[in-house]
């Protein structure tokens, strides 16, 4: 594969940010990093933020464009987790209970979500973001207002009233309980077996999905949304359908996301996880038209490659600075203007 048809295979973007990631590493290196801990970081955020990213899938092919609302699933798995910790639940036990909750809170919230952006149809990225933004908020209210006595959850001092901002899961023995799952060191890299499970499973459980009637149904109604109707196809409820399953995604990957951090993180801690997960599968290739799983593995690695691997280096070279901060928003916010800017252009 020459130059040329790779670029048009992978697009520029992704070239670009991939032959960055490399060029760190190797300054990395040079200053005496352990190449093994970067490329052990980069897997285990890779498959943290996997299922997240996924969540994109079913919201871009729908017409809907990339689900800046993502904080509304997010904070549908965040309340999966704490009524599942209420409940006495711990170890995989608790993850399959904060599923479970996930699911119903996430399709409760996706279907409210898909009616509104029927009615906005045209700015939908737009008011994305604002109602993400504004549910975070509102759940902060409602994290404060919530009346449980567990002192592993609450405030110290709160009389029994508030959660805390980031609650513990080591205290309930979920902490890494998927990363470490098979798992296994190959010349010093570590291998999160399961992550890489859960999301290969997630992958391959939504080709499934955009291959079925409804997910194919989805597709034509957000490449094409006059031929659709005209063919039957009721774009309205597939828009609704596919912001359902991508805010019940956001539910489950905040789940996955949270065992692998090791905390249940409340409050603000939502508002801004929309961008990366954006940014990793735009850098992918995919548009803000068209995405295909394969864009969401390859963007998503590459970005949390690029960020696992940028703070040791800017720590390294530039002590006392916050340099990783800034060129994580650069970057992710960089590919999202660029990719907005072609929104007019070619679909991929």
């Amino acid at each position: 594969m020459n130059v040329k048809s790779l670029k048009d295979h992978v697009g520029v973007p992704t070239l670009i940010i991939g032959g960055f990631w490399f060029v760190i590493m190797v300054i990395g290196v040079i200053g005496k990093i352990p190449l093994t801990d970067m490329l052990s970081d980069s897997f285990v955020r890779f498959g943290r933020w996997g299922v997240l990213a996924l969540a994109m899938v079913p919201s871009i092919q729908s017409g809907v464009g990339p689900n800046f609302a993502l904080p509304l699933g997010i904070v549908c798995g965040l309340l999966g987790q704490v009524l599942s910790i209420v409940l006495g639940f711990t170890g995989i036990g608790l993850i399959l209970a904060a599923a479970l909750f996930a699911i119903l809170f996430g399709s409760i919230m996706g279907y409210v979500y898909g009616l509104l952006m029927n009615q906005v149809k045209g700015s939908e990225m737009a008011i994305a973001t604002y109602t993400g933004f504004s549910m975070t908020m509102l759940f902060s209210l409602f994290w404060l207002s919530l009346p449980f006595n567990d002192q592993r959850i609450t405030w110290p001092l709160g009389g029994g009233r508030g959660l805390r901002q980031a609650i513990m899961l080591d205290n309930f023995d979920t902490l890494m309980i998927l990363d470490r799952f098979g798992s296994f060191t190959v010349f010093g890299v570590f291998i999160p077996t399961g992550l890489f499970l859960v999301f290969a499973v997630g992958c391959f459980l939504m080709w499934l999905f955009m291959r079925s009637k409804t997910g194919m149904s989805i597709s034509a109604g957000g490449s094409n949304p006059i031929f659709a109707a005209a063919a039957g196809i009721n774009v309205d409820k597939t828009r609704i359908m596919a912001n359902m399953v991508s805010t019940v995604l956001g539910a489950l990957g905040i789940i996955v996301y949270s065992q692998s951090f090791g905390y249940t993180q409340l409050y603000d801690a939502p508002l801004l996880m929309a961008f990366p997960v954006v940014a990793g599968v735009l850098i992918g290739g995919a548009s803000v038209k068209r995405v295909r799983i394969f864009h969401i593995i390859i963007g998503t690695f590459i970005f949390q490659g690029l960020m696992a691997t940028s703070l040791p280096v800017a720590n390294r070279y530039f002590e006392g600075t916050d340099l990783s901060e800034t060129l994580r928003m650069i970057i992710q916010n960089g590919i999202i203007l660029y990719a907005l800017m072609q929104a007019g252009g070619k679909s991929k």
